[in-house]
């Protein structure tokens, strides 16, 4: 069965009105439904904000189905090496030391905040954002993906099995390798790798992790716990150079 998805549109948000709408989904996903917080956050618009917002571009996923004050169900913020010098930082290196990034000189570009609708996970929405985000690659020439992504919740306890086969299978290589800060910085290596139980490890890790590393990511060297927002952090790298081949069409349609 075909699946008609002409109600979609998928652009960079272009106005106030677009960026406002971004933050009202992320407030809805990052604080009403994972508990975060942060010194931006509007509870009385109810809107999660940051200062890099104006230096990120936003990529929306509109259903034109709904209320236009409710259409956009998915977004991802996108920021690339001229947003960072006019922001004076990646939005990263609160948590991690990006030197090794960017000392390669290649073009990068820090993905962040992606997050769906609860009404649209699980189906075609998040190719669509994928698909999104392979056009916005391609334009840029893009050679570096980075980004911090989560697990919920700030005890590693319940995620060490997870977070030691980051550690132990998936670490990035030195030259593009970056390292948790000491302010939160949480060990990986919790339990010795001949003492893992992959499939309980794999259970455990969110499912926008995963694509990453079946499209060959890598994590940096350390965790870091993000007390505002509820959550462990991961530094996910992926030189798009080596995709493997066999992922690469899949990942220029969106589907990880």
């Amino acid at each position: 069965m075909q699946i008609d998805d002409s109600h979609f549109e998928l652009r960079l948000a272009a106005s106030e009105t677009d960026l406002h709408a971004a933050q009202r989904l992320r407030y809805t996903v990052f604080v009403e439904e994972l508990g975060g917080d942060g010194p931006l956050v509007d509870h009385a618009a109810r809107r999660e904000a940051d200062r890099f917002d104006p230096f990120f571009d936003h990529l929306l996923l509109l259903d034109r189905r709904r209320a236009a004050e409710e259409r956009v169900v998915g977004v991802y913020r996108l920021m690339r090496i001229e947003g960072a010098e006019a922001a004076g930082q990646f939005y990263s290196e609160d948590e991690y030391d990006l030197a090794p990034l960017r000392a390669t000189g290649r073009r990068l570009l820090e993905l962040g905040r992606s997050c769906l609708h609860r009404d649209y996970r699980g189906g075609t929405s998040m190719m669509h954002l994928w698909a999104g985000l392979a056009d916005y690659i391609a334009a840029h020439e893009i050679e570096v993906m980075f980004g911090v992504a989560s697990f919920h919740g700030r005890d590693p306890a319940p995620l060490a099995q997870a977070l030691s086969l980051l550690h132990h299978r998936h670490l990035a290589p030195p030259p593009i390798r970056p390292l948790a800060r000491p302010g939160g910085y949480q060990p990986m290596d919790l339990i010795a790798e001949d003492r893992l139980d992959r499939t309980a490890a794999v259970r455990a890790i969110p499912a926008l992790i995963k694509a990453y590393l079946r499209l060959g990511g890598f994590v940096g060297q350390g965790a870091w716990i993000d007390r505002a927002f509820n959550c462990i952090d991961v530094c996910l790298v992926m030189d798009v150079a080596l995709i493997p081949d066999k992922h690469r069409a899949l990942y220029r349609r969106g589907g990880p």
